[in-house]
């Protein structure tokens, strides 16, 4: 539901608009909504081990996300409606492949040493809380420009 939320409003954006910052040294909206949709790729296909990262724009997530590392490419309401779009089939297809019993099984990865583990259920959470925190920052940089919000439950 908060995917599509999030689609529409994008959809609809300005370049001016989603340059807009929510306010000194902070992202704009474009890098703001890019950073979601790429942190999806990066926990599900690059932690998680999941295939579909060559499906999205986001095939090396771990070292060129919006925001994080790249803020000199900006993306158009069309680029960020097809990285909200493509990122959540991944999504989807976790949580409708994921069986409730495999939520509890230790994820790790050889480059980041034996220390670095989390359960599939946490990548799961992550990843929504993720999303939550940064569509409430989209959020705040709407309201700031009167433009219509992000509203999950409407």
């Amino acid at each position: 539901m908060l995917n599509g939320r999030l689609v529409d409003v994008m959809s609809s954006l300005t370049p001016g608009q989603l340059s807009a910052p929510a306010g000194p040294e902070r992202w704009p909206l474009w890098a703001v909504v890019g950073h979601l949709a790429c942190q999806r790729v990066f926990w599900l296909c690059d932690v998680a081990g999941e295939p579909g990262a060559s499906t999205t724009r986001f095939t090396n997530a771990g070292w060129e996300c919006p925001g994080d590392d790249d803020l000199e490419h900006a993306l158009d309401a069309d680029e960020l409606v097809e990285a909200l779009t493509s990122t959540f089939a991944i999504v989807d297809r976790v949580l409708d492949t994921w069986a409730f019993d495999e939520l509890d099984q230790e994820i790790s990865h050889p480059d980041w040493g034996p220390d670095w583990r989390h359960t599939r259920g946490f990548v799961v959470e992550r990843v929504n809380s993720h999303d939550v925190w940064h569509a409430a920052e989209a959020n705040e940089i709407l309201t700031s420009q009167g433009l219509r919000i992000i509203d999950p439950w409407s």
